[in-house]
């Protein structure tokens, strides 16, 4: 597969996003902004969670284990955790946590896997579009805004949301997809600083996969910072981490 992509930080912020990506195989996380004031009970930043996720699953991608995607992520998971066991409590609700999303080609299929919101858009060879995605952070009982205590109450629990975080069962509570690789154009991967195109800017996914093939993932980064300065969303943070990334497949 031919995999380009862009990852860009707020103005003015450290990127919490990352990427890591094979032959057939790509990576995307974005890490969760600690809300200021809070104990994480962790020692480390949400950039060293996603670093360290991301080096790990992405190891054990180059390996081409032959496991589930699903097993993948709770053993990277599980070895991060093993890391700082010892130094962090990572019984702490409100320890670091990120988003998760995996693609890989292998045996005559296209996987998926989706925690939270960093949603893959998969385009099949006849025009076809199939979006893989975890809505779960949207459906919290109570309903928007969200407080820290329900977010703190919900995560990473049956009737609430997953993420990547201290629970390596997260992995197994994925949203998964397979897709025949014979019928697969491309993929499409994003963070939610991305697909505010989509959530607050009028854009559908045919128009985001069309301008995403046609100008490539930095032009769809500029055209998200392009709109958040031109209408800024009223009660979000005027910018966000943002992450895009095409994968084609052989013709």
């Amino acid at each position: 597969m031919q995999i380009t992509y862009a990852t860009q930080a707020a103005p003015g912020t450290v990127n919490e996003d990352c990427v890591v990506a094979g032959p057939d195989w790509a990576v995307v996380l974005d890490g969760a902004t600690a809300p200021a004031g809070v104990d994480s009970g962790c020692v480390h930043d949400v950039v060293w969670l996603v670093r360290r996720l991301a080096g790990a699953l992405g190891a054990r991608l180059a390996e081409a284990a032959d496991c589930s995607l699903t097993d993948l992520v709770a053993d990277s998971i599980e070895q991060v955790c093993a890391s700082h066991a010892g130094t962090c409590d990572l019984a702490n609700p409100d320890s670091p946590s990120s988003t998760l999303a995996v693609t890989r080609r292998r045996d005559g299929r296209v996987e998926c896997l989706v925690l939270a919101d960093s949603p893959i858009a998969v385009r099949g060879r006849d025009g076809a579009l199939h979006v893989v995605e975890d809505d779960r952070l949207s459906h919290l009982p109570g309903g928007r805004p969200y407080t820290l205590e329900q977010v703190r109450t919900h995560r990473n629990r049956q009737g609430g949301f997953w993420v990547a975080s201290s629970v390596p069962e997260a992995a197994h509570q994925a949203v998964t997809a397979v897709f025949p690789a014979s019928e697969v154009d491309q993929v499409a991967m994003f963070t939610d600083g991305a697909t505010r195109l989509i959530e607050h800017y009028g854009y559908d996914w045919p128009r985001l996969l069309e301008v995403l093939r046609d100008g490539g993932p930095a032009h769809v980064i500029g055209l998200v910072r392009r709109a958040e300065r031109a209408r800024p969303i009223s009660g979000a943070k005027p910018h966000d981490d943002a992450t895009a990334l095409l994968a084609t497949a052989p013709a």
